[in-house]
């Protein structure tokens, strides 16, 4: 081991000490005893660099796919860099055979099949892979104040206030009435330029002090800038006009038919002396779909078809046809069945396999924070460092005790450390998986916890990540 390597090892250990202490004290004031030792403390040092490896990864891939269209792409790449093939009616599904399939340039399913008739029932991985983010309006472009602003609303649950003084980069598509497609994507690099929503200095901000925290900046004042630069025979409208023809062949009304987003330009870092979590836009959900790419992507020949299931729309209620409440999956399923079967293909046959297919749903949620612990119950709170949560939402929504056990199971099986994640003083919960289950199939909702979800920054720990990953890996092979 040389030096540096020593010395990270010493502050990993003496940070995992400092929190272990942290934890007994939260713990003790709320009453609760709790023995949960850290994931790290349980690793060798062969996993302890397969963990380090494994977020080296991520960070790359995170970077690379900020909306589920760049996901997409990102994810075909490294399919077919596995032997994965597009899926087409003609497919031979003999086992082993990699298969993915695109939904819309927006949600992709990736296939190994398996040993077992698809009538025995499938293994799904399902998560999603949109996250929150501001959107531009369908006409968005206008001047105020001798400023040039798109004009933006906001894709899932967001504090408002979170998103000013940052760096924003522009991406999407553009589809034209001709039928081209333009492809948008400016702020990732160093050269590019970026867009702001700027806030208003502490000087002259008295008139909204007395604003709530939710509405210190609100959803209708997170307009970007884009432009300032004044003309001798132009508007400033007019300017960004003949840029976006010059340098995209677009016109304004394009907009119309556009999906252009705004997503912090703000790269992927190691967090903390010992180097133990990753800072990152949009762990949510890209920490267990990044996760669900490198578990079906190590199968070779599962007993049971595997399947990473990809879903674009979670964060604003599963909806469209890309999002899990479509009939996407099920349509997918019974192709692949009737590709199986042939003539002997039937509805009961299909029913047969959603009801002996069964699922993981994974999501991030929020963990133990160490300023603000009070909001959870702390007995039955996912901590950071601590492997991965089963949620136990109460309500209603749990996985029924049967596959919860059989959960468990595979878990301890392979050594993969697990907490549970239930909030305090209510029920709630689903994320994908009421979706699924609506059509019969037995899912279990789980995934890691994260410091500052539905932020532009948020916190995850190394250790859960390369854990969500495992755990994936294992429930795939599990007989």
């Amino acid at each position: 081991m040389n030096v540096k390597s020593a010395l990270t090892a010493v502050a990993v250990i003496s940070a995992l000490a400092l929190s272990s202490q942290s934890f007994a004290s939260d713990d003790k004031k709320a009453g609760k005893e709790k023995d949960q030792k850290s994931s790290w403390l349980s690793l060798s040092k062969a996993e302890l660099t397969a963990v380090e490896d494994y977020a080296t990864d991520y960070k790359n891939f995170i970077y690379k796919a900020p909306t589920e269209l760049m996901f997409v792409k990102e994810a075909v790449k490294r399919a077919e860099a596995n032997g994965f093939k597009r899926l087409t009616e003609k497919s031979n599904l003999k086992p082993g055979a990699r298969f993915y399939d695109v939904n819309r340039d927006r949600g992709i399913s990736f296939i190994v099949i398996g040993k077992k008739d698809l009538q025995q029932g499938t293994r799904i991985v399902g998560s999603h892979i949109d996250s929150p983010r501001l959107e531009l309006k369908g006409r968005p472009l206008y001047e105020k104040q001798k400023f040039a602003l798109f004009q933006t609303y906001v894709h899932g649950g967001i504090k408002s206030y979170q998103w000013v003084n940052i760096p924003l980069a522009l991406v999407g598509r553009v589809d034209k009435k001709d039928g081209t497609v333009v492809e948008i994507e400016m702020g990732f690099d160093e050269n590019d330029p970026i867009l702001m929503v700027p806030d208003l200095a502490p000087h002259v901000d008295h008139p909204n002090r007395d604003r709530k925290s939710r509405d210190v900046i609100k959803k209708e004042e997170l307009d970007v800038i884009i432009a300032s630069k004044p003309d001798f025979e132009k508007s400033i409208s007019k300017v960004v006009e003949d840029y976006l023809t010059s340098n995209y062949n677009i016109s304004v009304d394009d907009f119309v038919s556009a999906e252009l987003a705004l997503v912090p330009a703000i790269k992927p870092r190691d967090v903390g002396f010992d180097r133990s979590m990753i800072a990152a836009y949009g762990h949510d959900d890209k920490a267990a779909s990044i996760a669900s790419v490198a578990a079906i992507m190590e199968q070779k020949i599962p007993e049971y078809t595997s399947i990473a299931f990809l879903v674009d729309n979670e964060e604003v209620g599963n909806i469209n046809n890309t999002g899990a409440k479509s009939s996407y999956l099920v349509d997918l399923l019974s192709a692949m069945l009737y590709n199986e079967q042939g003539k002997g293909y039937n509805d009961y046959l299909l029913r047969k396999l959603l009801r002996n297919t069964k699922v993981i749903s994974t999501d991030v949620n929020p963990g133990v924070h160490p300023t603000w612990s009070g909001v959870w119950e702390l007995g039955n709170a996912p901590r950071l460092g601590n492997g991965i949560n089963i949620k136990l939402y109460g309500g209603g929504f749990n996985a029924n005790s049967e596959y919860t056990a059989w959960t468990r199971n595979y878990l301890d099986e392979n050594n993969i450390k697990w907490q549970t994640s239930t909030y305090k003083g209510k029920a709630s919960g689903g994320t994908i998986g009421s979706s699924l289950s609506d059509d019969n199939m037995e899912v279990i909702d789980f995934g890691v916890p994260i410091l500052s979800i539905h932020s532009p920054y948020a916190l995850g720990s190394k250790v859960d990540l390369y854990s969500l990953y495992k755990a994936m890996s294992a429930f795939f092979a599990h007989k």
